[in-house]
């Protein structure tokens, strides 16, 4: 099933990518059933992806871009099936029903916070602006995991992330320590 012209092109993404950024249940419910915004949600993850690269270039440099954007790519795949396990085998409501695909279109658009860690350009600013967008795209993800499994609490899908967090921060911590800014 195709979606409405008005949900496709830039202006679109732009749309939807600040009404998720506002919390917006709504625009997550939108995303959530419509198939062919995994691309729109692909592209606010690479966004987020690039900013937060760019973000820290005077710590990784170039390299640190394409790493950024291919981790948090990467991260973005695993954090939607990890949401998607815990949610309906872990924690399921009564009313969940969900496929992966409907939590990577959620979760997609709850990075959209993290297209500002482009800001972290400015040094004396960049450590708070990193904190205030994690936590920022993390409220965004427990709105987006709430829609998508379609809880009735919000106290659940923050379980659901804070499980996926604990996961997620334990394989970032390994990253880190492997791929991370030290001399080799």
């Amino acid at each position: 099933m195709s979606a409405p012209a008005a949900t496709r092109g830039p202006r679109a993404l732009l749309r939807r990518a600040w009404r998720a950024a506002l919390l917006d249940p709504e625009i997550y419910e939108e995303v959530e059933a419509d198939r062919g915004a995994t691309r729109q949600a692909f592209a606010v993850v690479l966004l987020a992806a690039l900013a937060a690269g760019l973000g820290s270039l005077s710590n990784g440099g170039a390299r640190g871009i394409l790493w950024s954007a291919l981790f948090s790519l990467f991260g973005w795949y695993v954090w939607a099936w990890t949401a998607w396990w815990i949610g309906t085998r872990l924690l399921p409501g009564p009313e969940t029903r969900a496929d992966a695909g409907e939590l990577l279109r959620t979760i997609g658009f709850s990075c959209a916070p993290g297209v500002l860690r482009i800001l972290a350009l400015y040094d004396p600013l960049a450590g708070p602006i990193f904190v205030l967008c994690t936590l920022w795209m993390f409220a965004c993800m427990v709105v987006a995991v709430r829609q998508a499994l379609d809880y009735g609490s919000t106290l659940r899908a923050l379980a659901v992330c804070g499980i996926g967090f604990a996961l997620s921060a334990a394989i970032l911590g390994t990253t880190l320590l492997l791929l991370g800014p030290w001399p080799i």
